[in-house]
């Protein structure tokens, strides 16, 4: 494993300005660059040719995902890259069909990816504190944020053939989005990530 594409969905819009995921990209790109690895990177407030980002996955024997949670969902115009560009690798690389047969269509549904073997990694950032999704009788109902928010999110990734490898979650970043916190935040996730991805090319090494 040494080729690792990172896609910034830290979109521009309304009052949020990208900066903070901006900064999460950086310190991505910071970490696995010294680590060794090959590393590209697109923002989804670029403009894009699909064709050239689906390439982007092939290349990738990682895909890493930065973006801020909105409404419950992925921001739009992280929505539209990935529907534009998983629509490329409709069998060019990411997915071949759905995975079932004529024959027999009631099974296998979701078994049609063409990326087995290559993972993917994903952080997001939220308004909401972690409180929201672990105390009883708070807003989440003490589904973690896989579980719940982005469980659609990684089926699709799934679909592909796309394992999982990690997620990390800011929380508070809003209304509490101090100094003192943002730099413990960028201390423990730069260490969560050359865990991760150390482990990883061990893992393949050996």
């Amino acid at each position: 494993m040494e080729n690792i594409f990172i896609i910034n969905g830290g979109q521009t819009f309304a009052h949020s300005g990208g900066a903070f995921n901006k900064s999460i990209t950086g310190w991505t790109k910071e970490v696995l660059e010294k680590e060794g690895f090959k590393v590209r990177v697109s923002n989804v407030n670029d403009e894009f040719d699909p064709m050239d980002e689906a390439e982007n996955f092939k290349w990738a024997d990682v895909i890493v995902y930065h973006f801020p949670v909105w409404w419950f969902q992925v921001p739009n115009r992280l929505k539209f890259y990935i529907d534009e560009v998983f629509t490329a690798g409709h069998k060019n690389g990411i997915y071949e069909s759905d995975g079932r047969s004529r024959t027999n269509p009631q099974i296998n549904y979701g078994t049609g990816g063409l990326m087995h073997g290559k993972k993917y990694f994903v952080t997001s950032s939220w308004n909401a504190p972690d409180t929201a999704f672990t105390m009883e009788g708070e807003f989440f109902q003490q589904k973690s944020v896989d579980e719940g928010i982005l469980f659609g999110f990684h089926r699709m990734n799934a679909f592909a053939g796309l394992a999982h490898i990690g997620s990390f979650h800011f929380h508070d970043m809003e209304k509490n989005a101090t100094l003192e916190r943002v730099s413990q935040y960028e201390t423990d996730y730069k260490e969560y990530v050359q865990n991760v991805f150390t482990k990883e090319k061990c893992v393949l090494q050996n």
